[in-house]
């Protein structure tokens, strides 16, 4: 195998390129958006409103996401591993940034969103996984229901 071969193979590892979540959808495909706020509550638990997101196999949805709490939050979506993964990689490096497209990091009244198609049916889960944030209560259940 040539370096730029190896390199490439290399490359491929850690990326999410095929997860059973689903991929990057087309905005043009959108079936349905989903308002998704975070924000803490006055007993300093942090929460997702909804606290739980389900869908369908093969939909395309936009994620709608703002921050509506004081202080910086994200939503992750993945397998339930691969959230408790990358939970323990932002434990080491809290400032890691994130470019994942399955992701996105807002500050205090920032908006944004994640427009997904749906893979495989199955139990995942949403989270931030900003230090401390999910022990405060920020994550839920992401349902991929059949076609």
């Amino acid at each position: 195998m040539g370096h730029q071969e190896q390199m490439g193979h290399m490359e491929g590892m850690g990326h999410h390129d095929e997860m059973a979540i689903g991929e990057p959808g087309d905005a043009a495909k959108v079936e349905e958006t989903i308002v998704v706020s975070m924000r803490e509550t006055d007993d300093g638990a942090m929460t997702f409103e909804p606290s739980r997101i389900e869908v369908r196999a093969g939909e395309t949805v936009r994620l709608a996401i703002t921050n509506d709490g004081e202080t910086e939050h994200e939503f992750v979506m993945d397998g339930t591993d691969e959230i408790q993964e990358h939970k323990a990689l932002m434990e080491q490096s809290p400032e890691m940034a994130h470019a994942d497209p399955n992701a996105v990091r807002l500050q205090p009244g920032e908006s944004g969103e994640i427009v997904w198609t749906f893979g495989e049916a199955g139990q995942f889960e949403f989270a931030c996984l900003i230090p401390g944030h999910y022990e405060s209560g920020m994550h839920g259940p992401l349902v991929v229901s059949g076609k």
